[in-house]
């Protein structure tokens, strides 16, 4: 095993875990940065990164990382950290394949006493029953004999730039407590607020997935509860903020519930307990209950058109936001694409604005292309499903604006006063 000064670290994954990864390592030590994307390397040779996480100058001032999509430029490498996706399919099963992949990669050029961190959230055990037999199978060496493997959970926060990679505390381990000293050793290096060793890889593995889990699950319930104060006409931001003013009520707020981590982890935590043989109730219930909002929202919004006599068939309404949160572009697992979905369901001519987002992303990952801007006096639904600050900025009046003389507007992020929307979630 090799000590903290002769590590030659690898990132294998730029994108939004991988990047700031790299780039407060290759602050400090040498750093490859590895992706299997020759495109998203030449923009990040060029300077730029357009998941927006980093930003210019920092990319600049990581003076020792180098951007790589050729698998020669990890040969020399002995420490190796994998932060790939790890979706789920179309029928909500775990997708190990980038990380198969990934491990595929790095067993090409796996060498004796190197070492493997993997932060790609997982179900416990995956690393060592998923990815540790790849490791071994491409390059024919013995786990913990002659390599060995960590595992230290990401907690990146999409287009949050106060709870930064340095300034979010790190789980980390070790497949032996010798390697897990160094993994420790390692993060502690750029981790400001610190780290947190746990016993075992499947210990951090498990308190990752319930992470977002618990999170999963408190939106669930306030969805739930959004859903029969609408239905007894209470206004369920009002509940909210009476019930907060408890020292212990949990701040949380109904919603869509998408993006890679929330929307996902729980899938892998109920994959691996039902293969184990216990049938999972509660978990998958939030789930559920989460999966149907956007059908629930799309029924509320053609109620309410249908009250004020707007036909439905062929009517236009406008979605504003497609990324799964605000101020950010990422388009990973986003839910309102369900909205979008029902809407056309109903003959509903649908245009999509987010200038947040790509369009050729949006194109690609969900044949949606979203408009330049929103038409004036154009439609009969508009639907604020994302709190950028744009949105926020423009307020009621020009909002209304866009819509036709009889039209409903739909507050599902509490950008409005009460008064100033017709239907809030």
């Amino acid at each position: 095993m090799h000590n903290l000064q002769d590590i030659k670290l690898a990132i294998i994954g730029l994108g939004y875990v991988g990047l700031p990864l790299a780039v407060e390592f290759g602050k400090r030590r040498s750093v490859v940065g590895f992706d299997i994307d020759p495109a998203r390397i030449a923009a990040l040779q060029a300077g730029h990164d357009k998941t927006l996480e980093v930003g210019d100058r920092e990319l600049r001032e990581a003076t020792s990382l180098v951007y790589s999509a050729d698998i020669a430029s990890l040969a020399d490498r002995n420490v190796f950290i994998v932060t790939v996706p790890t979706p789920i399919d179309e029928h909500k099963k775990p997708d190990l394949t980038p990380l198969i992949r990934a491990s595929e990669t790095i067993g090409r050029v796996l060498k004796k006493d190197d070492v493997v961190i993997y932060e790609s959230t997982v179900y416990p055990g995956a690393t060592e029953e998923g990815c540790v037999p790849v490791l071994e199978r491409v390059s024919g060496l013995v786990f913990n004999r002659d390599f060995y493997a960590g595992y230290s959970p990401e907690r990146i926060n999409p287009g949050d730039h106060e709870h930064r990679v340095t300034r979010i505390r790190k789980i980390t381990s070790g497949s032996t407590p010798e390697v897990a000293e160094l993994v420790d050793a390692l993060y502690n290096e750029i981790i400001a607020a610190g780290t947190h060793k746990a016993g075992s890889i499947r210990i951090a593995e498990a308190a990752k997935v319930i992470e977002n889990t618990q999170r999963d699950l408190n939106i669930a319930l306030v969805n739930e509860l959004a859903v029969i104060f609408n239905r007894m006409g209470i206004d369920t931001e009002a509940v909210l903020q009476a019930a907060g003013t408890k020292w212990n009520f949990l701040p949380f707020r109904p919603g869509l519930v998408g993006g890679h981590c929330i929307g996902v982890d729980p899938y892998y935590l109920t994959h691996k307990a039902q293969a184990i043989g216990y049938h999972p109730e509660i978990i998958l219930a939030g789930r559920r209950l989460n999966d149907g909002m956007g059908s629930y929202v799309v029924s509320q919004l053609i109620k309410a058109m249908l009250k004020r006599r707007i036909q439905i068939d062929g009517a236009r309404a406008l979605i504003m936001g497609l990324a799964f949160k605000e101020n950010c572009p990422d388009l990973r697992n986003t839910r309102v694409v369900d909205i979008v979905r029902e809407l056309r369901e109903y003959n509903v001519s649908v245009d999509v604005y987010d200038p947040w987002v790509s369009p050729e992303e949006a194109e690609h990952e969900y044949g949606i292309t979203p408009v330049a801007e929103p038409l004036p006096n154009a439609y009969d639904g508009i639907v604020l499903a994302v709190a950028h600050h744009q949105f926020r900025g423009m307020g009621a009046h020009s909002i209304r604006r866009l819509g036709k003389p009889a039209h409903v507007l739909y507050d599902l992020k509490y950008l409005l006063r009460a008064e100033e929307a017709d239907l809030r979630l």
